[in-house]
């Protein structure tokens, strides 16, 4: 246990203070103005803190603390290390890191448009980030047919290619630059039209093509003028469904919020040039107990810390926690004023109560979705009870896979669901160490022996045991798995093998297969299960040989030895970033040289 004593010694100036359990895993950050005074708060009498805090505060073994010149560098640090670790005790906006951006590759000479799920400092632009990727893809879809810039990832520093346009330019998807039919110029002017769109400057893009289609007729270029009449014809066309709903012109984000019992949903509408041209609802979760005004601060500063554009004003519905230092903070990353607004009357207020009613809306309709899948997935572990004859509910399900490519890049796959549902932060994978040659059997046998060996050991990492084991594969795999539960005197775990072919389910007491229903809820989960402990073994493999594969192009380069391709791929992370570097840009990763540069550099720039 922590000992409050030792706070007696912390500093009275701002920083972030680091929470740790008797594991030394991080389990809440803070940001303080003082951090004597606030680390302080939480041991007053346990009467007077929110049940959630006070359960914190039993697990605190530890806490460490960083000092900061000012409260907006503890701001940011604080959202640093909260996407980092992702305490448990945190509010957390809800698998942030896999809402999808827009990316526009401005840092090359013919840009594309992409998806991505991380933002990069390359010089690209980024728009998003989208909770609702399909209309993402869609408005992706619109615009290309509009401005039919590439997608492809083709080297195109050298113009033409020395080969035939692809399907995209066939369908007017593309305008194929790869051709060296069209200028950097011309094509860049498309890219400054998507550009425009995406920042919401929608009624400037329009009245840029009419100037262009104006100027085009006078000059008598009927064609290119009809060019620009179809694409303000489309763009009008999409227009047409937005709602004005602001007088002012500013570009506004309308912020609201509704609750849950441990989740809240907060829905942002994006308001650029007077138009709504986008809403997205966000779940924030760990909210029992914390007040609306420290909820919504913590979503500003999380949304805010990866978002591509940042507004004028931010109108909120009620005031919120740090005010002044996230308006500096949001001010400093924009680098002009940004205001945060508390509407009391008028349009704003208006505005501010239609978004918190979609919010609500929203959270009811996750709420009644969340109800009925729950309710399938206990029917799913009731049936999967009485078809196993287990002993017990099987509510933590642990499943085993295995990938390899004629034996070789051999990885096994662990996946955990918990109440019917992926529990990711518990996924495992294992690179096969012991089995030569493609040999399933053993494989298995090794990845479950070394799970539940370091479970037995304390490893904190694998110390939950599963309910039910489920192996991918029929009665060879399954004997195996259970040769290895019963070398550590674990056979008393149940495990069953699910055979693809048939979804035939093997139980070792048993010589034929159990066949479940094929509309049975058990089946429904099982075969879940297994496609994602596929999934997750064949995305690690495939991992492990794209960058196996790099190696090797990388081995053909003189003076690159192992020190400098690790080197290159932890700077680089892929085959078309490094082809894409400048000599510059190679020549400053470590262990790199400017002959060394120079010779990666002309390797992948043969004429």
């Amino acid at each position: 246990m922590f000992n409050p004593e030792r706070i007696d010694s912390f500093p009275e100036k701002p920083g972030v203070y680091i929470m740790k359990d008797k594991s030394g895993k991080v389990i809440y950050v803070g940001k303080a103005v003082s951090l004597k005074q606030r680390v302080r708060s939480y041991f007053k009498s346990s009467d007077s803190l929110p049940a959630k805090v006070s359960s914190m505060v039993s697990h605190i073994d530890d806490i460490e603390y960083i000092v900061t010149d000012s409260e907006v560098e503890a701001l940011i640090l604080e959202c640093n290390l909260i996407k980092f670790y992702r305490p448990k005790y945190n509010i957390l906006l809800k698998d942030d890191k896999q809402y999808p951006y827009i990316k526009i590759t401005t840092n090359e000479s013919f840009p594309r448009i992409e998806v991505v799920r991380k933002i990069k400092k390359d010089g690209s632009k980024y728009f998003g980030p989208y909770v609702e990727a399909r209309a993402m893809r869609e408005a992706i879809d619109i615009l290309r047919k509009i401005f039919p810039i590439r997608s492809c990832k083709k080297d195109l520093s050298r113009v033409p290619l020395k080969e035939r346009p692809c399907l995209n330019y066939h369908i007017k998807r593309c305008i194929a630059p790869c051709q060296g039919d069209i200028s950097e110029e011309e094509y860049g002017e498309l890219v400054k039209n998507i550009i425009m769109f995406f920042e919401g400057r929608q009624e400037q893009l329009l009245n840029h093509l009419k100037a262009k289609m104006q100027e085009a007729a006078d000059s008598l270029e009927f064609e290119a003028a009809a060019v620009y009449r179809d694409q303000i014809a489309a763009l009008e066309k999409i227009l047409e469904k937005q709602k004005i709903s602001s007088t002012d012109l500013v570009d506004q984000d309308i912020i609201a919020m509704a609750r849950g019992f441990d989740t809240a949903c907060v829905t942002v509408f994006f308001v650029r040039e007077g138009n709504i041209i986008e809403r997205e609802p966000f779940i924030l979760s760990n909210t029992e107990g914390a007040e609306r005004k420290e909820i919504l601060a913590s979503f500003i500063k999380q949304f805010y810390d990866t978002a591509s554009f940042i507004p004028k004003e931010i109108i909120v519905e009620e005031e919120i926690d740090e005010k002044e230092a996230i308006e500096t903070w949001l001010s400093a990353k924009k680098g002009s004023k940004v205001k945060i607004i508390v509407p009391k009357r008028g349009e704003k207020k208006e505005l501010i109560e239609m978004v918190a009613e979609n919010a609500m809306a929203y959270l009811e309709q996750r709420e009644a979705f969340e109800e009925r899948q729950r309710i399938k997935n206990e029917r799913a572990m009731e049936e999967l009870k009485g078809y196993l004859g287990l002993g017990k509910l099987p509510k933590r399900i642990e499943a085993f896979d295995i990938s390899n490519t004629q034996g070789t890049e051999s990885v096994a796959s662990m996946v955990v669901f918990e109440n019917g549902m992926p529990k990711k932060e518990d996924y495992r994978r294992f690179k096969i160490k012991t089995v030569e040659g493609p040999n399933d059997f053993e494989s298995i046998k090794e990845a479950v022996f070394r799970r539940f060996k370091r479970g037995l050991e304390g490893d904190e990492k694998f110390k939950d045991f599963p309910d039910l084991l489920v192996i991918d594969g029929g009665k060879g795999q399954l004997r195996y798995a259970l040769e290895a539960l019963k070398e550590l005197n674990l056979n008393h775990i149940p495990a069953i093998g699910l055979a693809k072919e048939f979804e035939h389910v093997f139980i070792e007491s048993k010589s034929e297969p159990i066949i479940l229903p094929r509309d049975s809820e058990a089946l429904y989960l099982l075969q879940r299960i297994r496609d994602e402990a596929h999934r997750f073994a064949v995305t690690y493999h495939r991992k492990l040989r794209s960058k196996r594969n790099l190696n090797s192009i990388l081995e053909e380069i003189p003076g690159i030895g192992k020190a400098r391709r690790k080197a290159l791929l932890t700077a680089f992370g892929s085959l078309e970033d490094i082809k894409k570097a400048s000599v510059e840009e190679l020549a400053k990763v470590p262990g790199m040289n400017k002959k060394s540069a120079m010779a990666v550099y002309e390797y992948f720039h043969k004429a």
